[in-house]
């Protein structure tokens, strides 16, 4: 079993400390095969702890600094203060997690949707958002620098990790309806597909709205649909009639 990470950095927060988490070096095995960080998915809670335990380690802080939220989908963000439970923070239904704490790491979880990490190092703040189609058009985004910026962070850079590409996803029209009824010139994040559907481009949807909320921005590029040996995908798992996918980890801390 490899148990060497891979961890994927980007020069845009070379300023502190990161990281997107690929698949390899974990402990889970079948479906879950490497580093499978979801504690919802019913993978061996033992397996998942064991490998955010390996997350944590290599972000530099104990185990259980490394704080997460219920993730749901929604706009919400959650501010982490000196004192609070990150254990409770954990059971907190939100998709984006803030902080000037420089004992703890930030961490979100996904499987095509986008991971986020921001910082502002000169203020000492730190974000990390789960922004999947739904979060990013209800303004999860968003949410997430103006928390960090409700901390003091006024030069915000941010990158957007390992996460489904245009090529990977087809949508219907009702989907892309949704996006022009808020916008008609959402259109550009639309192309036609092989099958004669709209294929949607997540990512430079994320950039768009992190760069209009005056965020220096950019995306690592990696496609979780196309790179099975490195990620786990949703979309992926379900064309393959999975009955459950691993999630991979994104980090970040002071």
């Amino acid at each position: 079993m490899q148990t060497t990470l891979e961890i994927l950095t980007h020069p845009l927060l070379r300023d502190v400390r990161h990281g997107f988490f690929t698949r390899k070096g974990g402990a889970s095995s079948g479906l879950f095969s490497g580093l499978n960080c979801g504690r919802r998915s019913t993978d061996q809670t033992e397996m998942v702890a064991l490998n955010r335990g390996r997350v944590a380690t290599a972000m530099g802080v104990p185990a259980d600094a490394l704080a997460t939220v219920k993730q749901v989908h929604s706009a919400d963000v959650i501010t982490l203060r000196d004192g609070d439970d990150i254990p409770t923070v954990a059971n907190t239904e939100a998709d984006g997690i803030v902080t000037a704490r420089r004992d703890v790491a930030l961490a979100v979880l996904t499987a095509d949707c986008q991971p986020i990490l921001l910082a502002d190092a000169q203020a000492g703040v730190i974000g990390a958002c789960h922004a999947g189609w739904r979060g990013a058009l209800g303004g999860i985004i968003e949410a997430t620098v103006d928390a960090m910026r409700a901390l003091g962070a006024t030069q915000i850079r941010a990158v957007i990790g390992p996460t489904i590409s245009q090529r990977a996803y087809e949508v219907g029209p009702d989907f892309m309806d949704s996006f022009l009824a808020e916008d008609p010139a959402h259109g550009r994040f639309f192309s036609g597909g092989p099958n004669g559907r709209p294929m949607f481009d997540l990512p430079s949807f994320g950039l768009m709205r992190l760069r209009d909320a005056g965020v220096d921005a950019e995306w690592s590029g990696h496609c979780t649909y196309s790179d099975p040996d490195k990620f786990f995908s949703y979309r992926r798992a379900t064309h393959e009639g999975q009955v459950d996918y691993g999630r991979l980890i994104s980090a970040i801390t002071l």
